[in-house]
């Protein structure tokens, strides 16, 4: 019996340490599973790497799918479509960033907010910080044209001086007293018909001012039918046409070749922008300003027809665009003294036009032979002289001047010579609340924004000044450059190719945190009917000049600060890595009101950020009124940021 016992506690030894064993492995995969799941991985570039690959590494959640529930509880989150996206992880931006309008929504609950005061509380109290949003309420029905900064009544009463446009300038109120309410719609608002009808077609009743019909009707800029106005598309000084004029233009200065060494303008006093719409259709995106004067609603009536523009004014402070933004700057009867006070606002139009730009003139001093008038062309031809811009041509009631292409015109001209070069130590491209300043911006030494390629191959096209753009970067700017457009490429086509993006209403578009504009490169690559304004905050790195040498648009803006656009520009807004970022720096509730003021009933809002505001972002969004889904990423459950896809609805009846 004894053999048989020992052999039986040699076997009971055996299993004991294998049991052991398959203890502490199942111990270690619990230990290492739970340690993925709660500890995020780190995107980073290594400074070793010194060649561009065009290989990258996918991440090692991609493709993988689990219960997002057993992470956030508290939220609905939405898997990504069934057909995931086969895209090479790319370590340069935060996560993915990807747009759709084709998602589940979830019931509005009016028990979640409450009625009585608009405001955001945080409750510390436990260890998890708790939110609750009241419910933002409707403002009064006469403030459905309102821009906070534009129509700031009591600050624009203190004013010391308006002489010199001062009321046309941003005034924000302080925080105490910003609007915290719905700015509504008109009276029988519908959508917005689309492009391209709607360059020549918008509903009366989403825009419902007569004063420009009464005002200029006779110019051939705007008339009413019925519901409708109706734009054929001249002006004041091309009463023929908007096309007939841009023919007469290139025909002056044959160099002047619209959509291909001219992509990028500038319309100063741009009226309804029937100049920069028509630009469109030859490949030509124009900034179309004007302030919010006498003819008030004009931008308004520019971006309801789906045109690029923005309420700006010459003034006293610098226009919140890069120096060698604009390819062509155009003033036809806008209605500037551009010869007062030395030539400050010239001065202006100068820093932003590029190297080897071109100023187009149409204005009565051009063509009429009164004194007066005659002495102002004389005082211009002066000033445009000691600015060493070349005058081309004048033909009819438009003249042409050239801006040269690097600064040795500005250092022969005579001592003392007024105006005179800018200081070294100011910088062009500083721009927000900058005053004016009465001296002239000398262009790079080493060339940097004269030497473009022409459209469409700038658009991939890593530019000089990208070197001058002040980055915390472990790799060099032009592979970031190319990585992030990249990123975007593949992210829109799989949204245009899986979600038909193609048949939805994006028309005017806002990146809200736009990094070097790829995100609107990627919708121009896919063919989309959109444009795109690129925003670059003032919390991060000015990206501006790069985002105008690429041949998009863009502004500066903090976003603790209002936007100045009216009510409803926006069909889509996109903001990437952005809430989290400045609600160190300001109410992210007060930013999402702004973002509800600017879209458009139907419109559509995407937030790609962290999971940790998730939380807080999801309620302000029902408090104001939103659909909200919140969606895993592409990348799956496992990653540091969530996907959060709103709608506003259209308002009923």
């Amino acid at each position: 019996m004894i053999p048989s016992i020992n052999g039986d506690s040699f076997a009971t030894t055996v299993i004991i340490k294998i049991a052991a064993l398959f203890t502490v492995a199942i111990t270690f995969f619990c230990l290492g599973k739970n340690w993925s799941i709660n500890n995020q991985q780190l995107i980073f570039f290594t400074a070793t790497t010194t060649t561009i690959s065009d290989q990258v590494t996918t991440s090692p959640n991609f493709n993988k799918f689990s219960n997002i529930s057993a992470i956030i509880n508290h939220n609905q989150t939405l898997k990504t479509p069934e057909e995931p996206l086969k895209i090479k992880k790319l370590g340069v931006l935060n996560e993915d960033g990807t747009m759709s309008n084709e998602f589940e929504i979830g019931e509005f609950d009016p028990d979640f907010v409450d009625d009585s005061v608009n405001t955001t509380r945080v409750d510390d109290s436990n260890d998890e910080l708790k939110f609750t949003v009241k419910k933002f309420t409707l403002c009064s029905s006469n403030m459905s044209d309102y821009i906070p900064c534009l129509d700031n009544v009591e600050a624009i009463g203190k004013l010391k001086s308006v002489e010199k446009g001062e009321r046309f300038e941003r005034h924000c109120p302080v925080a105490e007293k910003r609007f915290n309410c719905l700015v509504p719609p008109p009276k029988g608002y519908r959508s917005p018909i689309p492009w391209p009808k709607s360059r020549d077609l918008v509903w009366y009743n989403n825009v419902p001012h007569n004063r420009l019909v009464e005002d200029k009707g006779g110019q051939n800029w705007i008339t009413r039918d019925q519901d409708k106005f109706k734009f054929p598309g001249g002006g004041t000084q091309f009463i023929h046409g908007a096309d007939q004029y841009l023919d007469h233009i290139s025909k002056m200065v044959p160099n002047i070749t619209f959509g291909q060494n001219i992509r990028v303008a500038l319309d100063v006093g741009c009226g309804v922008a029937s100049f920069g719409a028509y630009l469109l259709s030859r490949n030509v995106i124009t900034m179309s300003v004007a302030p919010k004067d006498v003819h008030e609603n004009q931008i308004q009536f520019a971006l309801e027809r789906g045109v690029p523009a923005m309420v700006a004014a010459f003034a006293t402070r610098r226009l919140l665009y890069p120096s060698q933004a604009f390819d062509l700057i155009h003033c036809s009867r806008c209605r500037i003294n551009w010869t007062r006070d030395d030539g400050i606002l010239l001065l202006e139009i100068n820093r932003m036009l590029r190297a080897g730009g071109y100023f187009v003139w149409a204005a009565q001093p051009v063509y009429k032979h009164e004194q007066n008038l005659e002495e102002q062309w004389q005082e211009m031809l002066n000033l445009t002289t000691r600015l060493c811009w070349k005058f081309l041509k004048k033909d009819g009631y438009v003249a042409i001047w050239q801006k040269p292409s690097d600064n040795s015109c500005y250092l022969n001209r005579e001592a003392k010579t007024n105006p005179p070069l800018c200081d070294p130590s100011d910088d062009p491209d500083n721009i927000w609340y900058v005053n004016l300043k009465a001296c002239i911006s000398p262009l790079p030494e080493n060339g940097y924004g004269a030497n473009l390629t022409k459209w469409p191959a700038r658009l991939q096209t890593s530019p000089d000044r990208l070197q001058s753009i002040k980055l915390d970067a472990f790799k060099s700017r032009n592979e970031l450059f190319k990585a992030e457009s990249k990123y975007w490429n593949e992210i829109i086509e799989y949204y245009v190719r899986c979600l038909h993006w193609k048949t939805t209403r994006l028309r005017n578009v806002m990146d809200m945190r736009a990094g070097f504009g790829g995100f609107a490169a990627a919708l121009i690559n896919q063919n989309l009917d959109s444009w795109v304004m690129n925003v670059v905050p003032v919390s991060g790195p000015n990206t501006l000049p790069v985002i105008y040498d690429r041949g998009l648009i863009g502004v500066m803006h903090d976003w603790c600060e209002p936007f100045d656009t009216y009510p409803r520009t926006y069909d889509l807004l996109h903001a990437s890595n952005l809430l989290s970022v400045e609600k160190k720096r300001c109410n992210v509730s007060s930013i999402m009101l702004e973002m509800d003021r600017i879209l458009r009933p139907g419109g559509v809002v995407y937030i790609d950020d962290t999971l940790s505001i998730m939380d807080e972002l999801v309620k302000i969004a029902k408090a104001l009124g939103w659909r909200a889904a919140l969606r895993e990423t592409i990348e799956g459950p496992h990653t540091s940021y969530r996907l959060l896809v709103c709608n506003k609805d259209l308002p009923h009846g």
